[in-house]
C-alpha cells in the first residue's frame, strides 16, 4: 500500500498545488511511482482523459510532474462556478448536476464513499501519494463538513504539512493561527511547516523561524523562495491574468471574461520570445492587437451580455470590421454565432443574439460533450491560411452544439479518439475563426505558423522565432521546480515524515 503526505495551506494560493507538483517530481527522480490527489477541487480549468472523463487541470499537472497519465482518481469531485452561489457538480469525472453552495454543503459527506473508493485505488497502483488540500484548514465554518482538508487527512491517515505565503504578509500570524484553530487530535497530524514564496536573505528570517516552532510546536521544514515556474496554473488566482506586459512585436490579447475556462490554452503563446499576450477585460486594456481570442467560459451567455454591456463586443466587431484575426474557442466561438439558444435552462434560458461574425447558430444541450480529439486543420483562407492542413490534437468539453445557416468552411478535421468518430470542427469566415479544441495551439508547429502568419499581415519578420517542443519545455520547468525544491526543504526529514506516518 502506498504511502501518503497531505500539502495544506493556510489560505487559497499558498502555493499547496506547485508544492505537491513539485514533491511528485522529486519522487518521480528518487525512483518511486508517485500520484498526486485532490478529492475535491473548485476550477473552470479542466481536463478530458484519455476515456472521456473530466478533472481538474492542477491535477493532471501534477500527474505530469509525476510521469504518469492523468486519471479521475486523482480528483474525484470537481466544482465548476456557474455563478457566485452555485457550481456544476463532476463526480468521478461525469456531471451529476448544478447545485447551489448551500445545497451542495449539504450533500457532499454522500460523496465520501466515491472519495476513499478513488484514494485506495491509488493505494493499490502506487508508491507514494502526494495529497492537496483546498483552502485553508482553520475554517471553522466548514469544518463540521469537511472532506478536503483534515477531514481528507483522516481518511488517508496522512501526515500534513501546512503551507503559508510570506509574500503577501503576516506569514507567522497565518501558521500560528492555523494551528490554534485545529483540534487537538489535527495539530497531532500537522508534522511540519513551509514558509512559501520568500524574497531576500533568509538570516535576517531565522528569528522569527525560531519563534514560529515555538509557539506552534511543530518544525519548518523549509523556506522555498519565491518561484517563476511555468506551469499550469489554478484559475482566478492565476498571475498570469495581472501581469502588466508590454506591447511585443507580436501582441495577442485574451479577453479575460469573468467565467473564464481553460486558459491554459494559450499558455504556448505565453511563452514565445517577441510575442506579448495579454488578458483584458476593459476597452481601454484592450488597446489594438494583431490577434483577439475570446477563450472558453462557464457561462456563454452571461460572459456574452458582459462584453456587450462594457463596450468589448463592439470593440471586437470593429477590430474584424478592419480585418484583424479575431478566434474563438469554445465558448468564445459559440459567441462568435448569430444566436445562441438555450431552451432547457443549462445557463441562463431563453436566446440571445450572437456577435453575428460566424453564420452559425448553438442550442445548449443537457450533456456534455467530452472527448479527446486529432486530426488537422482544414484548407484555411485569410490571414491564417498558413495553417493549413497542420495538425492538431486536443480535447472538446461543452454543453452546447454549433450548426451553421449556410454552407460553411470548417476548422478542422478530426477523429474522436473514443469512439474512432470522424467529423468536422468548428468553422470560419474571412480572418474569424472559431473552434471547440481546446490545445489547439499547443502543437509548435500551429504555434510557429499563427505568430509567422501574424508577422506577415504586419510586414515585419518573424523567422527567428524558436518554438521548442511544448511537453519537453514543461518537463524542463518541473526539473526546475523540483531543483528548487530540493534545495530548500528538508526532504532526508520529510521522507521520515513518509515512512513514520501519523
Amino acid at each position: 500500500m502506498a504511502k501518503s503526505i497531505m500539502i495544506q495551506g493556510t489560505m487559497s494560493n499558498a502555493g499547496k498545488s506547485l508544492i505537491v507538483a513539485g514533491l511528485c517530481r522529486i519522487f518521480k527522480q528518487d525512483g518511486y511511482k508517485a500520484a498526486p490527489f485532490k478529492s475535491q477541487n473548485m476550477a473552470l480549468n479542466s481536463f478530458i482523459t484519455e476515456d472521456g472523463l473530466e478533472m481538474g487541470r492542477a491535477q493532471v499537472m501534477q500527474a505530469e510532474a509525476a510521469g504518469v497519465k492523468p486519471s479521475i482518481l486523482m480528483n474525484p469531485i470537481l466544482l465548476k462556478p456557474t455563478n457566485d452561489v452555485g457550481s456544476q457538480v463532476i463526480v468521478n469525472g461525469e456531471v451529476l448536476g448544478n447545485m447551489s453552495t448551500k445545497d451542495y454543503f449539504r450533500y457532499k459527506k454522500q460523496l465520501v464513499p466515491e472519495i476513499m473508493k478513488a484514494y485506495h485505488q491509488l493505494e493499490e497502483d502506487y508508491d507514494i501519494i502526494v495529497i492537496e488540500g483546498a483552502g485553508s484548514p482553520a475554517e471553522i465554518n466548514l469544518k463540521s463538513e469537511d472532506i478536503v482538508n483534515m477531514g481528507m487527512a483522516k481518511i488517508a491517515k496522512a501526515p500534513v504539512l501546512i503551507v503559508g505565503d510570506i509574500d503577501c504578509g503576516g506569514v507567522f500570524a497565518q501558521l500560528i493561527g492555523t494551528m490554534i484553530l485545529l483540534e487537538e487530535d489535527e495539530k497531532a497530524m500537522v508534522k511540519g511547516l513551509i514558509i512559501n514564496k520568500f524574497r531576500g536573505d533568509k538570516t535576517i528570517l531565522d528569528p522569527g523561524v525560531v519563534m514560529l516552532e515555538e509557539r506552534a510546536k511543530v518544525n519548518v521544514v523549509g523556506v522555498i523562495p519565491y518561484m517563476n515556474i511555468d506551469v499550469d496554473d489554478e484559475d482566478s488566482l492565476t498571475k498570469r491574468f495581472t501581469s502588466k506586459k508590454e506591447v511585443d512585436l507580436i501582441d495577442i490579447a485574451v479577453i479575460r471574461l469573468p467565467r473564464i475556462s481553460n486558459f491554459t490554452d494559450f499558455n504556448i503563446l505565453e511563452s514565445l520570445e517577441g510575442v506579448s499576450l495579454r488578458y483584458v477585460k476593459s476597452v481601454a486594456e484592450l488597446k489594438n492587437p494583431d490577434m483577439i481570442i475570446i477563450p472558453g467560459t462557464k457561462n456563454t451567455m452571461k460572459d456574452l451580455l458582459w462584453m456587450r454591456q462594457n463596450g468589448l463586443e463592439a470593440s471586437i466587431l470593429k477590430a474584424a470590421n478592419f480585418g484583424k484575426v479575431i478566434f474563438g474557442v469554445c465558448g468564445g466561438y459559440q459567441m462568435l454565432g448569430e444566436t445562441i439558444s438555450d431552451l432547457g435552462q443549462v445557463e441562463e434560458g431563453g436566446t440571445i443574439k450572437g456577435m453575428g461574425l460566424l453564420p452559425i447558430d448553438t442550442v445548449f444541450q443537457s450533456t456534455k460533450t467530452r472527448t479527446r480529439v486529432s486530426g488537422s486543420l482544414c484548407k484555411l483562407e485569410g490571414i491564417l491560411k498558413q495553417l493549413s492542413d497542420l495538425e492538431v490534437e486536443g480535447y472538446e468539453i461543452h454543453m452546447g452544439t454549433s450548426k451553421p445557416q449556410v454552407t460553411l468552411s470548417p476548422m478542422a478535421s478530426i477523429t474522436e479518439l473514443i469512439d474512432e468518430k470522424s467529423k468536422y470542427d468548428g468553422a470560419y469566415s474571412g480572418n474569424v475563426y472559431g473552434t471547440y479544441i481546446h490545445g489547439v495551439f499547443d502543437s509548435e508547429q500551429v504555434a510557429k505558423q499563427l505568430i509567422l502568419s501574424l508577422a506577415k499581415e504586419k510586414g515585419i519578420s518573424m523567422d527567428h522565432i524558436n518554438v521548442s517542443n511544448y511537453q519537453k519545455y514543461k518537463d524542463r520547468q518541473y526539473d526546475i521546480l523540483a531543483d528548487t525544491l530540493r534545495k530548500h526543504l528538508d526532504m532526508k526529514k520529510i521522507y521520515e515524515i513518509l515512512e513514520m506516518g501519523i
